[in-house]
């Protein structure tokens, strides 16, 4: 650029003396003076290097620059409304915080720049920037590491497994559960409620009684371990890591200490606990078979039959909120306030290991927190379509992916569980680019390499910072995906109650369908589970000062069950609902966008 703008400069010169030489000059004021140079809008736009890493998160792109007549006063833009880059330091374009590009998604991604030079004048150009397949080296993609024990893997967390499959477990049995089921296998309430006490393991021994059981949510799945038995040996109940049954020191409230507990108010006969209200919601599952055994039908507030006996008449779907409240109490709470928490699992050095395994108790910690996220090891290699079983490659499309190549599923390494999916659907759902799954995903990988990369001596201060930071910004992400998912459960209750208030607008005898009330009594059990997670994270930006009584605020918006009584009470409940959405989108700062269409 400097040479071309002297080698103008010295053709104008050259002219300028030749016509002086040649005596052309007019006399004029004019005389032997050279006019001011015009400034011309740049040309062209260019980046240092137009490509992405695969899955790394905030990934720097390269150095932008431009063809203009000056190399100086130049000025990057972007859209306002930019997705997924950002420019920072004047010229650096970059994948912004928390956004990552996965290749089994997109092979290149599109970014408009503006530059402006010191005249004012701009040149617009649109940029391809690739996505490179990047193959895991030294853990970089893929949640594994060597141990440095021993010969082996470091990486083990099987007892998270096991709860992730006695859960899936009890929803599979329950949602079984519809009168035609019931009536076929001759079962009582009794019976109901004794088969998943058993799976929950509410007494002394009660996994004895189904660690050997086939794991009949697989379906035909060609799986490693054939019984939760298989997946961990030792006893796995999940009433003893529910929160308020775990050891005391490791949670940050006293959760079997009445009034801790919030966001639900009726716990029947059970203790106000999370385990009281996953003991009540078994036993209005049992009164529900027990009055349809009594030859009572069960119906909603319309007159329509219940058949799913898992859904109440008050319009509670029983298997959404046992399962998503397990996801809270257990999973999250477990995670993130046991193993990911400094006081308890990170208070551990990484020079000892456990009764001679191949891993330090450090690692292991921070396993036991990564287990309960619950994504495969090779999470990263998925698109957000396979992990939410929503098509893509063969391979990969129901969500589980055999990359050992061995030809069998193994659940404790192939196979995604719990929240790993709900990130996904959240950023496939997202009409402005999130990538929550991804950006937890890296953040457990690189903390878990920090630990790998540290052990035979104890982390120092700048160490444990670091890891700290990879902590952070894996339950941080790990929440905004349930947040992202109670947005999008409260959007599909206001829709379903659209379309409850048009029936009763045109017949308020026959207003809607068994099948309508169904999806409300789903859609809003989902919202409802769900949101009562955030109390169970020590980290959740609901326990900060500013947010204080937020968290019951949202629960009061949200209730104990939906409003289908009549129009002007559906319309009240509705706009409590846009309240809660709009509470917890200013609470994790997220797109309105994404928040009016999740």
């Amino acid at each position: 650029m400097n040479l071309r703008k002297s080698l103008l400069t010295t053709a104008v010169l050259a002219a300028t003396l030749g016509l002086t030489a040649c005596g052309g000059g007019s006399g004029s004021d004019n005389e032997g003076t050279t006019p001011p140079p015009v400034n011309k809008a740049p040309t062209d736009i260019a980046v240092s290097k137009s490509l992405v890493n695969d899955d790394q998160v905030g990934f720097v792109v390269g150095t932008l620059n431009a063809t203009d007549d000056s190399t100086s006063g130049l000025t990057f833009k972007l859209a306002a409304d930019e997705a997924l880059f950002e420019i920072v330091d004047g010229t650096t374009l970059k994948l912004k915080e928390g956004i990552a590009l996965n290749f089994e998604q997109q092979s290149d991604a599109k970014v408009t720049v503006t530059v402006t030079d010191a005249g004012g004048l701009t040149f617009s150009k649109e940029l391809t920037i690739s996505v490179d397949d990047v193959e895991a080296q030294d853990g970089v993609n893929i949640y594994e590491f060597a141990s440095k024990l021993g010969a082996g893997s470091s990486v083990s967390y099987s007892g998270q497994i096991a709860r992730h499959a006695l859960s899936a477990e009890i929803k599979h049995y329950i949602g079984q559960l519809t009168d035609d089921y019931v009536t076929t296998n001759s079962l009582t309430g009794a019976m109901v409620k004794a088969r998943l006490h058993a799976l929950w393991g509410d007494v002394d021994g009660s996994y004895e009684v189904v660690k050997d059981d086939s794991l009949s949510f697989l379906g035909d799945i060609d799986t490693v371990q054939h019984s939760f038995a298989d997946i961990s040996s030792s006893g796995k109940e999940l009433s003893l890591k529910i929160a308020g049954k775990d050891s005391l020191d490791k949670m940050h409230k006293a959760w079997q200490e009445e009034g801790n507990f919030l966001g639900w108010n009726d716990f029947g006969t059970q203790a106000k606990t999370p385990e009281g209200l996953i003991f009540h919601y078994f036993d209005l599952l049992a009164a529900n078979i027990d009055k349809y055994n009594g030859g009572e039908m069960l119906v909603d507030p319309d007159g329509n039959s219940i058949t799913k006996l898992y859904i109440t008449e008050s319009g509670l779907d029983l298997n959404q909120l046992i399962q998503k409240h397990t996801l809270g109490a257990l999973m999250f709470s477990q995670g993130t306030d046991d193993y990911l928490e400094e006081s308890i699992g990170f208070n551990t050095d990484s020079v000892d290991n456990i009764n001679g395994d191949l891993y330090t108790t450090l690692e292991h910690h921070f396993d036991e927190g990564f287990g309960y996220f619950g994504a495969a090891r090779n999470y990263l290699e998925y698109s957000d379509d396979e992990l939410a079983g929503k098509g893509g490659r063969e391979a990969f499309a129901s969500g589980y992916n055999d990359y050992s190549g061995d030809g069998q599923i193994n659940l404790n390494s192939e196979y995604n569980w719990g929240n790993s999916t709900n990130a996904a659907k959240r950023d496939r759902g997202a009409t402005v680019t999130t990538d929550f799954s991804a950006a937890a995903m890296n953040a457990f990988i690189a903390g878990r390499k920090i630990i790998n990369d540290n052990v035979g001596a104890n982390l120092n201060a700048e160490q444990m910072d670091a890891l700290k930071v990879q902590r952070d910004i894996a339950v941080a992400n790990w929440e905004n995906a349930i947040a992202a998912t109670v947005v999008h459960y409260i959007n599909e209750t206001h829709a379903d109650l659209d379309t409850i208030a048009a029936g009763i607008a045109v017949d308020p005898e026959d207003s809607y369908t068994a099948e309508d009330f169904a999806n409300l009594a789903k859609h809003f059990s989902e919202m409802k589970g769900f949101a009562m997670n955030f109390q169970f994270s020590p980290f959740s930006p609901f326990n900060a000062e500013a947010n204080e009584g937020k968290f019951a605020q949202l629960h009061t918006l949200l209730g104990d069950m939906p409003v289908v009584t009549d129009a002007a009470a559906i319309a009240a409940y509705q706009a409590n609902l846009m309240a809660a959405r709009d509470l917890l989108q200013n609470i994790y700062g997220f797109n309105a966008d994404n928040v009016a269409n999740w």
